[in-house]
């Protein structure tokens, strides 16, 4: 008979094999863990690529935002709101592709641009005109009309002066036909503070305008020369786009800048009438439907592209920098 058969376990392995089991029990449960996290991430991987595609499949259709072509006949709506700036929702590239899927397609009677916008960039206001009487040219048979709501001004305007007619509402503010450019002048909170401005240039005119420096006269007459001249444009886009309905004959106030009521617009030939998007489509076109044709940023598109213009905004404001406006 083994004399050690009876003997009890000695304290010391017990302790070693509790141990050992613990030691075993949280390894199984860390493997446990790490087979959920495995696959909550698989999962969120798959989330984020079906997110991915539902957010740009419509980019790739060819839409990115608007409206699928429909079959039955209707009336082409393309909506310009708010600023009307490079990288804006309201951008030229946006604005006329928009409006050249409204008069291509098949099915749309007429092209309805509903404007609300305080205007914005000469040069992207420009873009949209030109374009306007491009399509309009290519597609004789379908009328363009502008309705301004709220506020449709300068460079909002200048694009609405295009159209074959413009409608409004009595209380819309309309015109502001006028060119502008603004900026800051530190020079004498610089003197105050003891501050001195250090800056070199190649060319003698490199620096004109410069915040931080007295505004020389001949940069002023420059740059009102400039301003001139892009005013003249819009007089004479405007002039163009409305043709004899325009009263500027014993209103000389009428490009100077002003803004007036929608009433006062048809009064002095800014506007032809009074009317909605529905009721032009309705009473004007005589089409029911309206299909929406506008090009929008997907939300993807619209966070980082929004981010990015606030940014540079931001920026510029702080600079007191700002270039020509229509506005």
């Amino acid at each position: 008979m083994d004399p050690h058969a009876n003997r009890s376990t000695p304290p010391e392995s017990q302790k070693e094999w509790r141990l050992i089991e613990k030691l075993v029990l949280t390894m199984q449960d860390e493997q446990r863990k790490q087979r959920r996290w495995s696959i909550f991430f698989r999962f969120a991987t798959l989330g984020y690529l079906l997110l991915m595609l539902v957010l740009f499949l419509p980019l790739r259709l060819g839409f990115s935002g608007a409206a699928a072509p429909t079959l039955t006949p209707h009336v082409a709506l393309v909506d310009l709101s708010g600023m009307i700036a490079p990288g804006a929702e309201a951008n030229a590239d946006a604005l006329t592709g928009g409006l050249r899927r409204a008069f291509e397609a098949e099915h749309s009677k007429a092209v309805l641009l509903r404007i609300n916008s305080p205007g914005g960039s000469p040069v992207q206001s420009g873009y949209v005109y030109r374009e306007i009487q491009r399509l309009r040219d290519k597609h004789p048979d379908k009328k363009l009309y502008a309705v301004i709501t709220d506020l449709g001004a300068s460079g909002a305007y200048y694009i609405a002066a295009a159209a074959d007619e413009i409608y409004v509402d009595p209380a819309s503010i309309v015109g502001s036909i006028g060119v502008i450019m603004a900026g800051f002048g530190f020079t004498e909170a610089m003197d105050k503070l003891g501050i001195e401005r250090r800056v070199q240039t190649a060319g003698e005119s490199k620096a004109l305008l410069d915040p931080f420096q007295p505004v020389q006269e001949g940069d002023r007459e420059h740059f009102q020369l400039m301003l001139d001249e892009v005013h003249g444009q819009f007089i004479d886009a405007v002039k163009q786009g409305r043709g004899e309905r325009l009263q500027s004959d014993g209103h000389p106030e009428l490009f100077s800048g002003l803004v007036w009521s929608g009433a006062k617009a048809v009064e002095l030939g800014l506007a032809d009438g009074f009317g909605s998007a529905g009721s032009v489509a309705r009473d004007v076109v005589g089409v029911e439907e309206v299909v929406d044709y506008t090009v929008t940023p997907n939300p993807f598109e619209r966070l980082l592209g929004g981010f990015g213009v606030s940014v540079g905004q931001g920026l510029g404001q702080a600079l007191g920098l700002q270039g020509p406006g229509l506005r």
